[in-house]
């Protein structure tokens, strides 16, 4: 079985930092690479293994730098090329490891290859990208980019379309073309000589292109699955990559994955496929999405949370790892969006850590959700820096739309609610800049920041440490068996991780109630100890049943 096979990168914790936002060093505003070199003792603390570290390339940053004009060089504002390899060596003294983010599905529209390719229709970098003639003096077909409007944008110069799944400044590279591939392969092997230890693939899955026909589906979602994603090629693409350049290192490799379904998920990950190590799927993180657009939000459903963790937990069984995360700098923070962020804000954000930690895959952990930092409410559309949320706002002004529902909308989802600057301390501007931030704060910080959790043994910071600490201890948590507990029941996530030494009992209560819960086959001649709990008396089980308190979570061992 898959699973049986040690890997470094199945038992490491990823912490993954968002470079803008993490921590600056010289007053500008903006985070930076020196800033983040400041706080490696900080990240080693938590019990980290692996930092992902977001884009920190050469770009004029339309969309915070996954729109990449020189892949060789930093990004001036984020530092040198000295920075960085002072930042990997650090890393690495610490004894941790560094995944770079790839983003090799587009470029910015300011990348030499772009500026030639777009020169003349005989120009030789014309078949880098994708171009096509309008129909009927419209786009080509009717595709919606992921950042609104169409995915094709007219080039006066040449009287055609090339096609932009993202913003009009990320136009889609053609991986038809060998020499585009051959040109990707270099780059990569650039950074991982220089010893970086893998890579994050952004939107992996969308590189094979299928032919260009209308979308039949009302979905977003769906249009995605079956039009964008998964195209023809992309298992023969990845399995070049994987013979041209990653099986020559000792790296690993995690796909973004929109619209990789169950059904897919193994192609890209078993491991005999020689694909992918991981990839992050969103079944989950659609979840909450309404039909047309994720700024209608719709409340998320336990049960098919539940089911959607313990599907992918098969593709493990198939002989393929998985990826555990809720949250990244593309969706709202996960204790707003999956605990309680008022009342139970600290019981939720444990309860959240615990099942990050105890589910089988590698743990993700997005920088300040150590923490428990929360969604911020900007008064007004100005405060957004997101080019998705003001993307999308602008659509709802042009289209007449309810723009306070739309508001609330964007409170709910939008990808700033990540964004907001990592909360260190409670004197101005969170400690995280001398300057004026680059998007402003969450006004919670002087109540929830790195410095008053850090000598309180009750702080989400700690819980995270002694979570990770235990994981780390105990490999059942790792590669052990994964089953699921009464999978229809609405309200509590229980499951069981056990090898033939060590039996775990995983609980927890995702409600503000208290609720009885009953553990088949589980009475008082086992012995039953809680290790981990987020309450300082946890729940104990009387004639069967544990009387779960408001987000109650803990980890029970059982034993004969």
């Amino acid at each position: 079985m898959g699973q049986s096979q040690k890997k470094w990168w199945k038992e490491g914790v990823v912490y993954q930092i968002y470079p803008r936002s993490f921590m600056d060093s010289n007053g500008d505003g903006l985070g930076d690479i020196r800033g983040i070199i400041q706080k490696l003792d900080y990240i080693k603390s938590i019990g980290v293994d692996i930092i992902w570290l977001c884009p920190v390339y050469e770009s004029p940053q339309d969309d915070n730098g996954y729109d990449i004009s020189d892949y060789y060089k930093i990004f001036e504002v984020f530092g040198s090329m000295e920075d960085f390899d002072e930042l990997l060596q650090g890393i690495h003294n610490r004894g941790m490891k560094l995944v770079m983010d790839l983003v090799v599905n587009h470029t910015s529209d300011e990348h030499a290859w772009f500026i030639e390719s777009k020169s003349s229709l005989d120009s030789p970098k014309r078949d880098y990208y994708i171009w096509r003639d309008g129909k009927n003096g419209a786009p080509p077909n009717n595709w919606k980019a992921f950042f609104g409007g169409s995915v094709w944008q007219y080039d006066e110069q040449t009287d055609q379309y090339y096609l932009h799944f993202f913003s009009k400044r990320q136009p889609d590279l053609n991986w038809e073309n060998p020499e585009v591939r051959n040109e990707i392969y270099k780059l990569m092997k650039f950074w991982l000589d220089k010893g970086i230890d893998g890579y994050r693939m952004d939107v992996i899955s969308l590189i094979s292109k299928r032919e260009f026909e209308d979308t039949p589906f009302a979905g977003f979602n769906e249009t995605i699955e079956k039009l964008y994603a998964n195209g023809p090629k992309i298992h023969e693409y990845l399995q070049e990559m994987n013979r041209e350049v990653l099986i020559k290192y000792d790296i690993m490799t995690v796909g973004e994955g929109p619209g990789i379904s169950l059904q897919h998920g193994i192609e890209y990950v078993q491991a005999d496929r020689k694909e992918l190590d991981m990839v992050f799927h969103f079944d989950h993180m659609f979840i909450d999405h309404g039909t047309h657009s994720k700024f209608e939000p719709v409340k998320y459903d336990l049960v098919r949370f539940k089911e959607v963790f313990t599907h992918w937990d098969k593709i493990i069984e198939q002989g393929g790892w998985n990826s555990i995360f809720l949250g990244n700098h593309d969706y709202p923070r996960i204790v707003s969006r999956f605990g309680n962020d008022q009342q139970y804000r600290e019981k939720s954000a444990k309860a959240l850590a615990l099942l990050l930690l105890t589910l089988r895959g590698t743990t993700y952990i997005y920088q300040g959700d150590e923490l428990g930092m929360t969604n911020v409410k900007f008064d007004s559309i100005d405060q957004y820096r997101d080019i998705e949320t003001l993307n999308a706002y602008q659509e709802a002004v042009e289209n007449g739309a309810d723009l306070e529902k739309m508001m609330a909308g964007i409170h709910w989802q939008s990808r700033d609610n990540a964004r907001t600057p990592m909360q260190w301390d409670d004197s101005e501007n969170a400690g995280f800049t001398a300057g004026t931030p680059w998007i402003s704060l969450n006004p919670n910080y002087p109540a929830i920041n790195a410095q008053s959790q850090e000598d309180d043994p009750d702080s989400v910071l700690n819980f995270y440490r002694k979570a990770i600490t235990f994981r780390k201890q105990n490999p059942v948590l790792v590669y052990g068996e994964y089953d699921v507990i009464d999978v229809l029941n609405p309200r509590v996530f229980a499951y069981w991780r056990y090898n033939d030494q060590t039996r775990f009992l995983v609980m927890i209560n995702f409600t503000e109630d208290t609720i009885p819960f009953e553990v088949a086959g589980l009475h008082n001649s086992y012995k039953i100890e809680c290790l981990l709990s987020n309450e300082a008396q946890p729940s104990s089980i009387k004639e069967g049943i544990f009387m779960l308190k408001p987000w109650e979570a803990g980890l029970y061992k059982i034993s004969t």
